[in-house]
């Protein structure tokens, strides 16, 4: 398969078409970002790697690093892990107070906003210093040891994160959540600021592709069922209330971030990331969403 030749395809294909979104504005370092970037990046089961575009920049993996925070404390909790969080789709909007209200304070998945506080409630009961710990576990799991938050994104998400102080005080109230919320809260914040070019975050997805095993060195990081179960989550769960639009445009499991990034996978063949910063009315990047709907039309492989 000449993957190369097929992302250019794809790139010279979506930068034609009138396709219209709006930067996520209300986290205003991400309002920064010139709405023309566009990269795509995808690395193969061997390891080989392909990219076009703005490949060598590093964006804001917002909600994509979840899948990371989760898949740290799934392995640390094992299946106790959905004491905490379930695994059902919202049908919401991510960041929805009314849904968390009506069920009580449990948040449905863990890559919705509530579900993400919740994991890092975990990881600062299961950890003996939460964000080096977390932070070690992306590196190791990504092969890159450079890997960190931005702290402009950081700081301004910090600011302006009034509905995730609105979340986590509501499960609060309810129990759900353990330690002090302001401890929490930094830690997400810090984990929605992370960034990766659109081949490094490839890279790192490809241990879902893998059955839960470094490429690099086989090491099991997840067991083959929690990979299953991961990979099922996002297919479900992975997209906001636009996960069935995902589904049935693509078909494969992924997640996508505010910040434009979306990244998916093929289990046994490929992880592929897109970013462009021009997002739809549900949060996801619209030229993502069509660049990996050609991609698995063009390669007539989806995981149905």
């Amino acid at each position: 398969m000449n993957y190369q030749h097929l992302l250019n395809e794809i790139f010279a294909e979506v930068n034609q078409m009138n396709l219209q979104g709006k930067q996520a504005d209300y986290i205003p370092e991400l309002a920064k970002i010139n709405p023309d970037k566009f990269a795509m990046s995808l690395y193969d089961i061997s390891g080989e790697d392909y990219g076009t575009g703005d490949i060598h920049e590093k964006f804001s993996l917002q909600s994509i690093a979840k899948v990371f925070a989760f898949s740290l404390a799934y392995s640390l909790k094992g299946k106790a892990i959905f004491e905490r969080v379930g695994v059902e789709p919202s049908g919401n909007p991510f960041n929805s107070l009314i849904q968390l209200e009506q069920e009580k304070g449990f948040p449905r998945n863990p890559l919705i906003n509530a579900g993400a506080l919740a994991i890092c409630d975990v990881l600062i009961d299961e950890l003996d210093n939460p964000e080096l710990e977390l932070f070690d576990f992306i590196r190791k799991i990504a092969g890159n040891p450079s890997v960190k938050y931005n702290t402009k994104v950081y700081r301004s998400e910090k600011t302006t994160g009034n509905r995730n102080r609105a979340l986590i005080h509501l499960m609060k109230s309810f129990g759900t959540i353990h330690n002090d919320t302001e401890q929490v809260l930094d830690l997400y914040f810090k984990l929605c600021s992370v960034e990766m070019t659109t081949g490094e975050l490839a890279q790192t997805f490809l241990l879902y592709a893998n059955e839960g095993k470094l490429k690099e060195n086989s090491e099991q990081i997840l067991t083959k069922s929690q990979t299953k179960r991961t990979n099922a989550i996002m297919q479900t769960c992975g997209f906001y209330d636009e996960a069935g639009e995902f589904t049935f445009r693509v078909g494969l499991p992924g997640k996508s971030g505010v910040g434009g990034g979306i990244a998916a996978l093929h289990p046994g063949k490929y992880a592929v990331a897109v970013w462009s910063p021009l997002l739809n009315l549900k949060g996801n990047s619209v030229k993502g969403m069509k660049s990996l709907e050609l991609l698995t039309t063009k390669l007539g492989w989806s995981i149905f």
